[in-house]
């Protein structure tokens, strides 16, 4: 830990200098030497900067990357509209498209350990480029994905975009604490992932214009039709998802290309040691463990909670229009925003651990009400869940990394891996609602997981971390 002064101890910075640099990153040259800790809660404190929330001249690359946050919530909350859009355009029902979800988290899983890898041999700039160009391809394989009208297609499009949402995610979670102050590590990635949560608010909207085209049938309708006209149908509710996923991909390139010429904090990569050996000790860590069970749980509840939202309010509000579900969704994933926001104040005066445990109470008794009450209650208590599961996922994410040091980069991961709980989590309730038990009695499994972060929030408070 750094002194007072936030100088890096002699050690650290004998470790420093002798990492390799990139001749070619102006930010590593020689006359600019690293200012900033290892990207690790906690970490030194910066050498320049104090107590800064972000360290003079890196503010404009702060906000860049805090940019990531918003589109890979955009590409995440995206998929909740594609559920309900690809039983209309492709046919399927809710166990089939649950899959949706399956294969997008598979993406992070799958990706998630080789990005830590490239950040560690290449550097988070580099990481952070490789994930945006997967994102981008990801975008762009919609378009003739929904010419083909093949699922194939759409997933193995989702696929490539979420390989590049698990490069950044996995780096710039633990790298947005190498803009300042260690010690308000977790204030600044609360901040950061409040970004991500205008993204979720923004992307059931965006969703609801442009994806929905707002022409609905019901099975007997569509039974009735001849069979060019369903083909015809079919195929222009494929074809909304076009244009969004184009616009997509240009914003993406275009934050590419910022983050390829602005100015970020030099962190020293490291090529020496043993990798396997580091892994191991990563692994040891108790706390570490913990919450990657923890974001396992969390993530599939909250992925399960809002895949299947429209078809809730649908299933308990038939007259509902599902463009109406879709905002109502939206103002779920508003209030989600809301508490992140509201979660990095508190964390002024209240321990991150502590409030953890408030919040999944709370979602505990919502997740009971929504999945045994009736009507617009039940409605109402699945749509506060939102601002509830605001803070778990980054405050999970740093109690879990804040004691790994310079080993973070190979600890994350990890974490970022845990996200294949959205995988499971939408096929298991989809198979269930399709089957044994309704859509509303399914959202009891939700209301398990969260008692599960709630025990991860009990025992990061023991502070038994070893």
């Amino acid at each position: 830990m750094g002194g007072a002064d936030g100088q890096l101890p002699a050690c650290a910075a004998r470790r420093a200098r002798r990492q390799p640099v990139d001749a070619d990153d102006p930010d590593l040259s020689p006359e600019r030497p690293s200012v900033i800790p290892p990207a690790a809660p906690p970490a030194q404190a910066p050498a320049a900067g104090g107590r800064r929330f972000v360290t003079p001249g890196y503010a404009t690359g702060f906000a860049v990357v805090v940019s990531l946050f918003f589109l890979w919530a955009l590409a995440n909350n995206l998929n909740d509209i594609l559920i309900r859009q690809f039983q209309k355009a492709l046919d399927l029902n809710r166990a089939q498209a649950g899959f949706i979800q399956f294969v997008f988290y598979i993406g992070y899983f799958v990706m998630a350990l080789p990005a830590g890898m490239v950040l560690r041999r290449f550097g988070y700039r580099a990481g952070i480029l490789a994930g945006l160009a997967f994102y981008a391809l990801g975008a762009l394989l919609f378009y003739p994905a929904a010419e083909l009208r093949e699922y194939a297609a759409f997933l193995g499009a989702l696929f490539v975009l979420a390989s590049g949402a698990a490069f950044l995610e996995t780096a710039a979670n633990p790298y947005i604490v190498a803009f300042g102050d260690p010690a308000r590590a977790e204030q600044r990635l609360n901040l950061a992932q409040a970004f991500n949560g205008l993204g979720g608010a923004i992307a059931p909207a965006i969703g609801a214009k442009f994806i929905f085209s707002g022409v609905e049938h019901d099975r007997a309708a569509l039974d009735a039709m001849a069979p060019a006209a369903l083909d015809a149908y079919r195929a222009a509710e494929a074809e909304m998802v076009q244009f969004p996923y184009l616009v997509l991909a240009g914003v993406v390139v275009l934050v590419a290309l910022a983050i390829a010429v602005i100015r970020l904090p030099a962190i020293p990569r490291d090529t020496g040691g043993n990798a396997l050996a580091d892994l191991r000790s990563v692994i040891g860590v108790r706390l570490l463990r913990r919450a990657v069970v923890a974001q396992f749980f969390y993530v599939g509840a909250q992925v399960g909670v809002w895949s299947f939202f429209v078809d809730f309010v649908k299933t308990l509000s038939p007259a509902t229009p599902e463009r109406d579900a879709a905002y109502l969704l939206s103002i779920s994933l508003a209030l989600f925003l809301i508490g992140r926001l509201a979660g990095a104040l508190l964390m002024h005066r209240i321990a991150a651990t502590r409030l953890l445990t408030g919040f999944a109470l709370a979602n505990i008794v919502l997740m009971l009400v929504a999945a045994l009450g009736s009507g617009m209650v039940a409605v109402g208590a699945l749509l506060l869940t939102g601002l509830f599961m605001s803070i778990m996922f980054p405050t999970i994410f740093s109690l879990g990394v804040r004691d790994l040091g310079q080993r973070a980069p190979l600890g994350a991961p990890f974490i970022v891996m845990a996200v294949i709980g959205g995988a499971v989590f939408p096929p298991a309730m989809g198979w269930l609602s399709h089957g044994p038990v309704s859509i509303q009695t399914a959202m009891l499994v939700p209301a398990l997981s969260f008692a599960v972060v709630l025990a991860f929030a009990l025992a990061a408070a023991s502070g038994d971390q070893r």
